[in-house]
């Protein structure tokens, strides 16, 4: 039997399937289809799907035409932006997104008005990748949207577009919005801040979020942003009471390469956890005063390898 006639027998085969009244058996078969090496058959297969009864049967035929570039796929998949159930919509909004193509923004940002919820969120999370200058003021006008899972994902597209004017509206986030996840996705679209004044306020007020990882997040914006104002709030983070913060604080001193900084890093050197003594090590290295050679040199005799090697990298920085 040629390769051929074997994927033609398989094609066949899957069609049959497609006809049973159970929409297990007509998923299953349109997944085997979507792995098939002929997309000459596997293509107009799936698109067909997309119209089946059963929405996880259409959901998944449009999550298997992801990276499929032909204009056939492209309108098939616009077709069900605005599907009834939202995983479709998603699900299609994400297979066109991967497709890099700019020029499907304004399609995607079309259906923006027509979608809720996942779907519109699955759209936000698309027009992110081909960074559709049009979806700034649509973003800025989704982040008081009720649903959390749009909030992110339209401040994940202002922190990829990087516009100055959504500043004030991301600082707002920042500091107010009610889950706690959009809160630190807005706090790190921050770092694209050209002037540190604009954020600095919302900034140093994240890092005394009731979430951690918020406050994680802001000490590790302002080291990306090159705050030395922030050294004392930085300070401050070396004794917050989880350790993943201190670890971004001390990353951020070493960053700025502040010398104020060197009592709480030398603490920091003898911590219990061992990946906060490593960032310490490092962040001494970085700022490379020799007041902190003795604290390092005792370090040569931590009970981490890691620790060891990191601490003797900063006594050579330092000697430099």
């Amino acid at each position: 039997m040629t390769a051929r006639s074997s994927q033609d027998g398989l094609s066949e085969q899957c069609k049959q399937r497609m006809t049973e009244a159970d929409p297990e058996i007509r998923r299953i078969a349109l997944m085997v289809m979507a792995d098939s090496e002929d997309e000459d058959l596997s293509v107009p297969f799936l698109i067909e799907a997309l119209q089946d009864v059963d929405a996880n049967v259409r959901a998944e035929a449009a999550a298997a035409l992801e990276g499929y570039e032909s204009e056939a796929v492209v309108t098939a998949l616009i077709g069900v932006l605005t599907d009834s159930d939202p995983q479709v919509g998603a699900n299609a909004a994400l297979s066109l997104g991967e497709l890099k193509d700019a020029s499907l923004g304004g399609v995607l940002l079309n259906a923006l008005g027509a979608s809720s919820g996942y779907a519109k969120a699955a759209i936000f999370r698309a027009l992110k990748e081909l960074k559709v200058a049009g979806s700034l003021e649509p973003a800025l006008a989704a982040i008081t949207d009720a649903d959390a899972d749009v909030r992110q994902a339209a401040v994940g597209v202002l922190g990829y577009l990087k516009d100055p004017r959504a500043l004030t509206s991301l600082s707002m986030v920042a500091t107010q919005d009610a889950d706690s996840e959009v809160r630190r996705i807005a706090v790190g679209a921050l770092g694209f801040a050209p002037a540190l004044p604009v954020v600095f306020p919302a900034l140093t007020d994240a890092m005394n979020d009731e979430s951690w990882q918020v406050r994680e997040e802001a000490v590790m914006t302002l080291g990306k942003l090159r705050a030395e104002n922030a050294v004392p709030q930085l300070m401050a983070a070396m004794q917050d009471s989880y350790w993943q913060v201190r670890i971004k604080a001390a990353r951020s001193l070493g960053k700025l390469k502040s010398r104020a900084a060197l009592p709480a890093l030398c603490d920091a050197l003898f911590h219990s956890v061992s990946n906060l003594r490593k960032e310490a090590a490092v962040a001494l290295g970085e700022v490379g005063d020799p007041e902190a050679l003795p604290a390092l040199e005792k370090a040569l005799e931590d009970p981490d390898p890691d620790v060891r090697k990191l601490a003797k990298l900063a006594i050579t920085q330092i000697a430099r």
